[in-house]
């Protein structure tokens, strides 16, 4: 038996000395084989303790039989409490359990899959409600109109025209169902920022491939356009030969299946240099005189020195 090791105080020596109770417990709640070594002796507590064995089942490397003993007061029989299998200081555990939500990665969902999305959820937002009055945030609204013309009556300090008021040829109602805003819950502004981020990142200018194009999807015959705010930096790649065919991709984007790539022009090259400063020019250091101007010496003859 392995020295016993007390927490806040002097285990029991009867139920201390309970090795073979114990180990008989653990071997009879274990399969055969699987209980090892004893380990450890933990006090629970007045005349109760509990013994720890190795355990040696597969897949369970690091985990401990505990079996826990006492013994009544003034008894001097050990009675069985529990056995149970529980992990060690450096057992093999499962990794913590994260929810589902938030396990879960674009492409996990298969065919029959069902994806609930949360009432709160920051990507939407509630659509149009049904009714003909126009929403409190709304340019014809009547706590708009307030608003602005109390801003300007602080600006001009006089009366203001009366706000427009909604089309009588047509409701609310017609005109956010011709929006898509007839749904239970639209994007919001964070779902659109959201969305862009995650397209711009896969297919956008930064990429190696928009680096390398020749121009970007802005020109190119095969972008689709789509509808709403994002298409002013969006589109839909239609070539069966790209690498975004069908994907969502920036306007800044750009492959080598651009639909002008073979008549696109040319950079201008430079003009040849006027002065080659790449070529040394030899130049004398003295001057030489032209041939055909001979300056006249006066003589000095012996014939000048005779006559004077």
């Amino acid at each position: 038996m392995s020295a016993a090791t007390t927490r806040s105080r002097t285990p029991d020596r009867l139920c201390a000395e309970a090795v073979d109770i114990a180990r008989a417990a653990a071997e009879e709640a274990a399969a055969p084989g699987v209980v090892g070594e004893h380990v450890e002796t933990v006090v629970e507590g007045d005349r109760v303790v509990t013994h720890l064995f190795e355990c040696k089942e597969f897949g369970y490397r690091g985990w401990r039989w505990a079996v826990t003993v006492a013994r009544a007061s003034r008894a001097k029989h050990v009675t069985l409490d529990e056995v149970v299998l529980l992990p060690g200081p450096d057992a093999l555990l499962a990794p913590e359990w994260v929810p589902w939500s938030e396990r879960l990665r674009p492409g996990d969902l298969g065919p029959g899959d069902l994806l609930p999305t949360e009432a709160d959820d920051l990507r939407l937002e509630p659509g149009f409600s049904g009714e003909d009055a126009p929403p409190p945030n709304s340019p014809v609204s009547e706590d708009m109109a307030e608003l602005v013309e109390a801003e300007d009556v602080e600006v001009t300090q006089g009366p203001v025209a009366a706000l427009p008021v909604a089309p009588a040829r047509g409701s609310i109602a017609s005109v956010a169902e011709e929006l898509g805003m007839r749904r239970a819950r639209v994007l919001s502004r964070y779902g659109l920022h959201v969305a862009a981020d995650r397209w711009e990142e896969s297919f956008g200018a930064k990429t190696p491939m928009a680096q390398a194009a020749p121009a970007t999807c802005v020109s190119c015959g095969f972008l689709t356009p789509v509808g709403g705010s994002l298409g002013q930096a969006f589109g839909v790649c239609a070539n069966e030969f790209s690498p975004a065919d069908g994907r969502v991709v920036s306007l800044s984007y750009g492959c080598g299946g651009h639909s002008e790539a073979a008549v696109m022009p040319k950079p201008p090259r430079p003009a040849e240099p006027v002065i080659d400063e790449n070529v040394v020019d030899a130049f004398p250091l003295r001057a030489e005189p032209d041939a055909g101007s001979v300056s006249a010496a006066p003589a000095t003859g012996a014939d000048d020195l005779g006559h004077s």
